[in-house]
């Protein structure tokens, strides 16, 4: 049976019930090399949980308990340990109440306040990536675009940092950009007319495609889970945060692990996955999902 710890016991495969700021303070310095995790958004979702992350009066509020939390992270982490937070923003209404320099409708801008003020505590803030949604959530809005992006930002405890390039590194052409790009085979012969044939017979035939270092935008859509009741980030998402920021064996960090996706994906990548989660229900989730994986493995 999965077991749900109220403490840490031995720092890896583990999913931990309470609150991520003081769980975090009795852990040890420098154990994990890698966290990636994507915490509840400030205004934007009641979780039924006392003691909440996201139900702050303020924006400042909810920026300077971000900043608690991860300053232990950061501490927990190795020297050439990294970040990977997924942060999306929100809105001021007649909910939110009023906020000092803040209007009704403007954008509040909480991932960079939050960006910012880790910067400030001591991060080296390296890197926005935008995460692009091919099927973003449907808004009534008539005055503005459609809301289809979500940031994650990437931070690192050093200015050197452990960082795998040619772990996720992409293909240099795709499907869509494929016609007229230069393209070659195994053996670096260059086919002067690319319209001859499709990129999947080139695959059936052993040609292979010039690789490049991975962009900033990725486009990953949203992947729903039918017995969560709150957001799930897609593990294809965050596949490449733990191929980048970790080898085989070392342990990932999620202090807000939700339905266990970053414990998930760890698994899958053979690595080993430390959660903390404040909701009992949500660790129920975790442990059922861990659990069918390993069956189906």
């Amino acid at each position: 049976m999965w077991k749900v710890w109220c403490f840490v016991k031995n720092f890896e495969n583990e999913i931990v019930c309470g609150d991520s700021l003081e769980i975090l303070k009795t852990l040890p310095g420098k154990i994990i090399q890698c966290c990636v995790t994507s915490p509840p958004y400030w205004g934007l979702r009641d979780y039924g949980v006392d003691d909440q992350l996201g139900m702050e009066d303020t924006p400042e509020e909810y920026v300077s308990k971000m900043v608690d939390v991860f300053r232990e992270v950061r501490r927990v982490l190795r020297v050439d340990g990294t970040l990977w937070l997924n942060l999306g923003d929100s809105y001021a209404s007649k909910q939110t109440g009023k906020i000092e320099g803040i209007k009704t409708k403007d954008l509040v801008g909480i991932p960079w306040m939050v960006a910012f003020a880790l910067r400030s505590d001591g991060w080296y803030l390296r890197q926005d990536i935008i995460w692009s949604k091919p099927n973003p959530m449907p808004e009534s809005v008539t005055d503005r675009c459609t809301k289809s992006h979500e940031y994650i930002f990437l931070l690192s405890k050093s200015q050197k940092y452990y960082y795998d390039q040619d772990a996720i590194k992409e293909d240099s052409v795709d499907s869509e950009s494929y016609t007229g790009r230069r393209k070659r085979s195994k053996l670096k012969h260059m086919i002067l007319n690319p319209k001859e044939c499709s990129m999947q017979a080139d695959k059936a035939a052993g040609k292979t495609y010039e690789k490049r270092n991975k962009r900033s935008v990725w486009v990953v859509s949203t992947q729903p889970y039918s017995e969560a009741h709150f957001a799930t980030y897609p593990e294809t998402l965050i596949k490449p945060c733990i191929l980048a920021g970790s080898k085989e064996r070392d342990i990932i960090l999620d202090p807000f692990i939700g339905s266990g996706t970053t414990a998930l994906v760890s698994q899958n990548l053979n690595r080993k996955y430390l959660g903390i989660e404040l909701n009992p229900e949500s660790i129920k989730l975790c442990g059922k999902r861990l659990q069918q994986t390993r069956l189906e493995i």
